[in-house]
């Protein structure tokens, strides 16, 4: 069995979810975790900073995907479909990641500690998309007040789509979005008057 690169990085983050599903975050050490994966404990925090940042290891992945996405979507889409267009191209991503992203979810929302790192790591991955849309001449403001909404559009769909994973996601993509523009759309008609 391998001891090291991503079939290690891949037996370490199953092994964290395991644990801490079972017996609780606070409770599961990275020596237990190590053990777990086959591997030692050095080997676990050659990969990981800490027993939290095995969870959020994606991250950075996604956000790679999704500031991509922004920089080779059409040139003539406007801020918000070219976030939208960039998030579609993430989806096989997204979807092929359900069996860690599912007990991900439930191991965040159990702990207080998690759920701040989450913020945290959505903050960052906010400003990305907004500097990515800043590449693509957006003015600064437009930029971050179309990440943050974006963002919301994003994490409702994938949301909707834990919820019953019967859905298309890519569907659920598109009627959040269309739920956005119907939301603004009486905002638009009372600015006019």
């Amino acid at each position: 069995m391998p001891r090291d690169g991503g079939p290690a990085r891949l037996r370490l983050q199953q092994a964290a979810l395991e644990l801490y599903e079972r017996h609780g975050f606070d409770q599961v050490t990275t020596a237990e975790i190590a053990a777990r994966a086959g591997v030692t404990e050095r080997t676990f925090y050659r990969h990981f900073a800490d027993k939290r940042e095995v969870l959020f290891e994606g991250e950075s992945g996604l956000r790679d995907r999704l500031t991509a996405g922004v920089a080779e979507a059409p040139s003539d889409l406007a801020p918000l479909p070219a976030l939208l267009w960039a998030f579609r191209s993430t989806l096989p991503f997204i979807a092929g990641n359900r069996h860690l992203s599912e007990p991900l979810r439930r191991v965040i929302a159990a702990n207080p500690q998690l759920r701040e790192r989450q913020l945290t790591k959505t903050v960052i991955l906010t400003e990305a998309l907004a500097a990515a849309l800043r590449e693509r001449g957006t003015p600064a403001p437009t930029a971050s007040l179309t990440a943050r909404i974006g963002m919301a559009v994003y994490a409702h769909a994938a949301a909707l789509w834990f919820a019953d994973p019967d859905q298309d996601i890519d569907e659920l993509l598109s009627a959040a979005a269309a739920d956005l523009c119907e939301l603004t759309t009486p905002l638009a008609r009372a600015d006019a008057r």
